[in-house]
């Protein structure tokens, strides 16, 4: 969440950057903020003074009675239990508009970028980058959920029956190609730097919490209710929340992360010919990389993410672009994000596949993710993550671009990974 004291030192810049993003009544909710910050600042003054002149007359009662001043004592002890009285409404106070305050700084989203680009949907996208041609495909050409189905390689009805619509089940060359994404992604983010974590793929309410994850997307999760648990849309969630209320040491940064899990979404509402098949799952197979970085260099590990990303699209010889989000497209806590998306050759159309983002201090901020820089200061440091890759989209575009008369093949860089070229 936004930091009480950025939100004081740059309130214009919050305020316009809020109205970037279309968020409603941003003058009126910032101004709110600043009047519970001020109520709270005055009544923990106050609570204080209370606390401290309690403390003084308790002294003052020892003193009455040790030098036989009984009735003076008695007067000191009344007021001594007013002062009592009057700490516990204080801090009832106090509590109150803590917690009101909070709450309403966890609804309000981070402020983009200065550079992020105006807009209010994904057709106001800016594409910066693109790389490779569309395949040129015969014009009998499959998409990928009768392919699938022609090579008996991911089953959706057998999902369904198993568990509902949305988590496919995958068998043979279709399993073995899951796992040779998942192995080759894996490794690459180790040759990059990053340490590989298994995380768990179930959250507490507050993990959730920590990364914006709520009370932002409460509707998308799956929650299990008796133990207020979440099974995790992105292992961002876990990986992340491994730094909640931890103070690194300068000399650790950056931190790298790369975490393959399972991610669950409800993805409510979503129907329609642009979300058959592969394109959008309630369960799918994600490698996720998170780094946390100084904040005088969050921006230029941004690009060097997106760089990777790009290099994995290439390897797999896939044709892709890079997009900046505009400001109302952008994740609720992020400042800046580049979406990487591939060409669908038989759909004909582009699909997202990787989003990098940098969340500077917002996330931070609601960890207590905190380094002590070389003056000894303690400063709240910046996160980022980036998926590298999701699977599902990116087994579309293979499956629909690789397609031939006599089966698909296999890019390249899989093959040592799959033990096969070709699914036939």
């Amino acid at each position: 969440m936004l930091h009480i004291a950025y939100i004081k030192d740059n309130k214009d810049q919050v305020i316009k950057g809020l109205e970037k993003r279309f968020f409603p009544d941003a003058a009126q909710t910032i101004d709110a903020v600043l009047m519970l910050d001020q109520q709270r600042r005055n009544t923990k003054a106050a609570l204080e003074e209370v606390l401290a002149e309690s403390n003084n007359a308790a002294k003052t009662i020892g003193l009455l009675l040790k030098a036989g001043n009984k009735q003076e004592a008695e007067v000191a002890k009344a007021r001594t239990a007013t002062l009592k009285e009057q700490s516990k409404e204080l801090t009832s106070l106090l509590r109150q508009y803590e917690d009101e305050l909070t709450q309403t700084l966890y609804n309000i989203p981070n402020v983009p970028h200065l550079t992020v680009p105006s807009g209010r949907t994904a057709e106001d996208n800016e594409v910066l980058y693109q790389y490779g041609q569309p395949p040129a495909l015969d014009e009998n050409a499959l998409p990928h959920w009768e392919l699938i189905t022609k090579y008996d390689i991911i089953d959706f009805d057998l999902g369904n029956k198993i568990t509902g619509a949305g988590f496919p089940v995958y068998k043979g060359k279709g399993a073995r190609l899951q796992r040779a994404l998942v192995n080759f992604f894996l490794d690459e983010a180790q040759q990059a730097g990053y340490t590989e974590i298994q995380p768990p793929i179930v959250v507490n309410e507050q993990s959730g919490y920590s990364t914006g994850q709520l009370p932002d997307k409460e509707g998308q999760m799956y929650e299990i209710t008796e133990e207020k648990l979440y099974l995790i849309p992105t292992a961002e969630v876990p990986i992340t929340n491994l730094y909640r209320d931890v103070i690194l040491k300068e000399e650790q940064l950056p931190v790298k992360n790369a975490g393959y899990t399972p991610c669950f979404r409800r993805e409510a509402g979503s129907w329609g010919a642009h979300v058959r098949g592969l394109n959008r799952l309630h369960q799918f197979d994600k490698v996720e990389l998170v780094q946390i970085q100084h904040p005088d260099r969050s921006y230029s590990t941004l690009e060097e993410m997106s760089v990777y990303v790009r290099q994995l699209l290439e390897k797999l010889e896939l044709p892709y672009r890079v997009l900046k989000l505009c400001a109302g497209d952008l994740g609720f806590t992020s400042t800046m994000t580049y979406d990487m998306e591939v060409y669908s050759g038989a759909q004909k159309r582009w699909l997202e596949v990787s989003s990098v983002s940098n969340f500077e201090a917002y996330q931070a901020n609601r960890l207590k993710l905190r380094f002590k820089d070389n003056k000894k200061q303690t400063r709240l440091l910046h996160t980022l993550n980036g998926s590298a890759l999701a699977l599902p989209r990116i087994v579309a575009a293979i499956l629909e671009n690789n397609q031939t008369s006599n089966g698909i093949t296999i890019p390249k860089v899989l093959r040592p990974y799959t033990g096969f070229d070709k699914i036939a």
